[in-house]
Order: structure tokens, then sequence, then C-alpha cells
């Protein structure tokens, strides 16, 4: 089977308090929570957590997480997901970048005069990023970074895509806590 077409499964571990207010393990798991791309093969969203509100809610035992996903965190609210990025070279000639941010819920992230091929994107929120395995390229409108197991981006509403030039999966963990929109006077 070809490498890209392998979802890799993470892991979800999720405490909480038994009945005498000890700290226990609720859930010890593989998240359930995963969006496979049809239009992107290889190209799986993990959604691990959502709060819906600041500060959040840690006591409420009821699962945040449903089997709609979409792109941006909940108003006032936060996700925390993996996404495993295929090599480019897999699908960035034939996809959709319309179509593959509809499915998210997020038509109107897309920046209209960006290239195509890295669908240059904004979310009203604060991402912090964190590549898990892999290698991917950042890319701004000015300028791109290779990031590397370890390596932690912190992203602040700015217009950006994401690039995986080599031939094997990348997995990037992302927490993304809704914020005030940018105005940088770009339309």
């Amino acid at each position: 089977m070809n490498k890209t077409q392998t979802a890799i499964p993470v892991r979800r571990i999720v405490t909480g308090h038994d009945a005498n207010g000890k700290s226990i393990i609720v859930q010890d798991d593989v998240s359930p929570f995963t969006l496979s791309e049809t239009r992107i093969p290889g190209l799986v969203v993990t959604d691990l957590w959502k709060t819906f509100s600041t500060p959040a809610n840690t006591t409420d035992g009821t699962e945040p997480c449903s089997s709609t996903i979409t792109l941006t965190p909940p108003k006032n609210g936060s996700v925390f997901r993996t996404v495993q990025f295929p090599p480019d070279a897999s699908y960035k000639d034939h996809w959709n970048p319309e179509e593959h941010f509809a499915a998210m819920g997020s038509a109107g992230t897309l920046d209209p005069q960006g290239d195509r091929k890295v669908a240059m994107h904004r979310t009203h929120s604060i991402d912090y990023a964190i590549v898990i395995s892999g290698e991917i390229y950042a890319l701004m409108d000015d300028g791109e970074t290779l990031m590397r197991p370890g390596d932690v981006l912190v992203q602040r509403g700015t217009n950006h895509g994401w690039s995986n030039r080599s031939d094997a999966p990348a997995l990037v963990a992302f927490v993304l806590i809704d914020a005030e929109p940018v105005s940088t006077g770009k339309a």
C-alpha cells in the first residue's frame, strides 16, 4: 500500500474525576473523529478535543467532538487536532481547493488571489502548529520556512498555506483558538 494512503492513528487519552473527586483516565483509545478527504488521498484531519467557551468548562463529561469536522474553532472556543499532510506530488496537480475547504465548512477562508496549488487561507484564530513527524513548509504571503519534528509555529491570523515537498506524510498537531479578525487592509 502507498504510504501516503495510510492514516496515522492518533491515540487520545482524556482525564476526568471519579465520584470521590479523584483523577482518573476516562478514555484511552484512537480518536474516532477523523475526516479522510477523498479528493486528497492521504490527507487526514483528526479532532482530539474542542472547547466552546473561555474559560473552558473542564467538568462537563459530554463528548465535545463530532463526526462533523470544520476548519475553524467554535466561536469563543478552541479545537485541538492533528492533520496528516500527504506529499504535494500525490495531489496538488489535480485537486480543487474550493471543494476541499467547502467540505470543511470554510470556503470563505481561501485567498481568492492566492496560488491555487498552495491554497493560501486565513482563519480568525491564533494557531499553534507542532510538527510531530515528517517535514512541511509553512508558507506566508512573503516567505516560507521548513518545519521538522519538534518545530512550533505560532500563526496569528495570517494568510498562510502548507506544502509537503517530501515523499512521506507529515503529521502536524494544531491548537486553534478563536480570535478577533485581523485587519490588514488586504481584501
